[in-house]
């Protein structure tokens, strides 16, 4: 006899499991405990099987028999409908487990082994900020490109546009790390650009002197009335050009003063490395060494900071600072000693790939890396005496025509 809603209503535990059959297989459990569960008999390649369709009253008496015919609809047409379920909640575990958020992360974990901690952890914080709210939670497979545009659009609205175009950059190496693992067949970041949708806006470049404006920063910097170490430190950075982070850690033991090189090692540098980068020191270089030498010698760093000079190194803040107190506040910076040097070595007609090489702006691959970490040696250590012989020149108010390349100065030589 079929089932009925009073007859299921009516349906009291007993301390044995009850099973009321509506026919055609479709029976409600009723357990000792009380619930009530509809159940569906079938054999399927000659075994008995059991389907589950949830409980009652969440699952209806109507329901029930609507399920009933749609499974029983499967088994005409070849298909075990208990299987089809199981494989259905695996592909939701694989696609959960799978989700952006979780090969994003794998994904950085892989990158960022070779990155400076500092700037890895700053990758994570935009994606946990701005990416993972958005789309972490989807499974990364059914991710599309609409949906990396209203993200991105989401995080521009902010007024943060070089962060929405990053935090996009990373998705796309994340959609390339999936497809490389099996995840994904394509990459939706690859199917639309930045460009296509986001508004055009000016980039600002780190500020930095023109180079009409160099002899007087020059001449200002050599006159600056505070400490010698902050000064000095000035002026080194600009026969340099190193990154600020890299440069104000500077110790002792990675300056040669016999072969006139200071070895950064990899690990200090922004991208880390294996591999050192090399900066070869000029005549100037060497001697504001050695006066920094009789400051700081007996230091680890070259630079000590004020507080704890004996295990800290000089703040970032101290050259901005000193930069502040010659009267170049918002003109310059320490990155524009890198800005400065990369325009006017390559209007001398220095070759890009060695100016490139010293401002050690590596490849991500990481074996073309280690092969270039030295590489152009002898022109770097040519260019950069031509540097500072033309920051002197700078300094009486020479600054165009640039002096002639240096003798023996060789396009790409190793």
């Amino acid at each position: 006899m079929a089932l009925t809603n009073i007859a299921i209503s009516k349906a009291t535990p007993t301390d044995k499991l009850q099973k009321l059959s509506d026919g055609d297989g479709l029976q409600l459990h009723v357990t000792p405990q009380g619930s009530k569960l509809w159940r569906m008999a079938y054999r399927w390649q000659g075994k008995q099987k059991t389907l589950a369709f949830g409980s009652y009253p969440l699952i209806s008496l109507a329901q029930a028999r609507e399920m009933r015919a749609e499974a029983k609809k499967k088994l005409a047409n070849g298909i075990d409908p208990g299987q089809e379920k199981k494989d259905i909640k695996l592909a939701l575990r694989v696609s959960q487990a799978n989700s952006f958020e979780s090969v994003a992360r794998e994904w950085h974990k892989q990158w960022s082994s070779v990155r400076n901690p500092r700037y890895a952890d700053s990758v994570i914080t935009r994606l946990e900020a701005d990416v993972f709210p958005q789309i972490g939670s989807k499974p990364i497979a059914d991710i599309k490109s609409l949906d990396l545009v209203a993200m991105t659009k989401k995080t521009e609205a902010r007024g943060v546009h070089d962060v929405a175009r990053r935090n996009y950059r990373v998705c796309t190496a994340v959609f390339r790390y999936a497809i490389a693992h099996g995840l994904l067949i394509r990459n939706p970041a690859a199917e639309v650009k930045t460009t296509d949708f986001m508004k055009s806006y000016e980039k600002k470049n780190h500020a930095r002197v023109t180079k009409e404006q160099l002899p007087d920063f020059l001449t200002k910097v050599d006159a600056y009335p505070g400490g010698s170490l902050t000064r000095l430190a000035m002026r080194l950075m600009s026969l340099t050009f190193v990154r600020t982070r890299e440069f104000i850690g500077a110790k002792w033991s990675e300056v040669d003063f016999d072969n006139a090189l200071w070895t950064v090692p990899g690990h200090r540098m922004k991208v880390k490395t294996v591999e050192p980068h090399f900066v070869p020191l000029s005549r100037q270089a060497i001697e504001t060494l050695r006066a920094l030498q009789v400051i700081s010698g007996n230091r680890t760093y070259i630079f000590p900071g004020e507080r704890d000079p004996a295990n800290k190194h000089m703040s970032n803040n101290t050259i901005l600072a000193g930069i502040k107190r010659i009267g170049y506040k918002g003109l310059m910076t320490g990155h524009g000693y890198r800005g400065i040097a990369t325009t006017l070595l390559r209007e001398a007609n220095f070759e890009k790939d060695h100016v490139e090489r010293q401002l050690a702006h590596g490849e991500d691959n990481q074996v073309v890396a280690a092969y270039n970490y030295a590489e152009y040696m002898g022109p770097r250590t040519l260019m950069m005496q031509w540097w500072a012989d033309y920051l002197d020149l700078a300094r009486s108010g020479t600054v165009f025509p640039y002096p002639p390349l240096p003798t023996g100065y060789v396009s790409h030589q190793r």
